[in-house]
């Protein structure tokens, strides 16, 4: 199916499902990506089901740290690290706990660990304040989406989040229901530099 790079930010979108277990959303993961989507549009994330010595608690930066982090969650986890290797973390969030990211959102989960902001005026509701939601909203999931996600994964459920052109989108999204998407969204794709201070650069 393959995706087309030249596509202009305005006519894009993100198309996004929820999965029950990261099972699932790693076999969804490794379906579209067999099917040409581009790795650096593709996300991941969920929530860790260890505990003890299991959970490192730390965003491990060198890559053998967050390999051996990945390593004991289970065969699902360390097959989508293979797929996107170099762009995954570990992070410990309040009111969430231990979450595993891949893909793109990771650069906005650190950012939003690290204390990185939206406006004020952006972001607003029950979930806009935690970082979760911050980092969620900087990968362009729309404001009034954030809520829906975030009670999704407080509830241990997994997001796949593609952005694709527009108009591509129906070939991709027949893929992640036939991989058990328990939910499926499209929404516009929200350029984070639009909603701070300032307006677009």
């Amino acid at each position: 199916m393959g995706t087309e790079g030249g596509a202009h930010e305005a006519a894009e979108a993100l198309l996004i499902g929820v999965y029950e277990d990261e099972g699932q959303a790693g076999r969804a993961v490794e379906a579209v990506i067999q099917d040409g989507f581009a790795m650096d549009r593709l996300s991941i994330l969920g929530r860790v089901h260890a505990a003890g010595d299991d959970v490192l608690g730390v965003y491990a930066l060198d890559p053998g740290s967050r390999m051996k982090a990945w390593a004991k969650q289970g065969a699902a986890w360390g097959g989508i690290w293979g797929l996107l290797a170099g762009a995954a973390g570990l992070f410990i969030l309040p009111g969430i706990g231990p979450l595993l990211a891949a893909g793109p959102i990771v650069e906005a989960l650190a950012g939003a660990v690290s204390g990185a902001a939206l406006g004020s005026a952006a972001m607003t509701g029950a979930a806009a304040a935690t970082q979760l939601a911050t980092a969620m909203h900087r990968v362009g999931i729309p404001h009034e989406a954030l809520q829906g996600f975030h009670d999704a994964i407080a509830r241990g459920r997994y997001l796949v989040v593609l952005r694709a052109g527009a108009g591509q989108m129906a070939p991709w999204e027949a893929l992640l229901r036939r991989h058990g998407a328990l939910e499926m969204k499209v929404l516009p794709y929200t350029r984070v530099r639009d909603l701070l201070p300032g307006g677009p650069h």
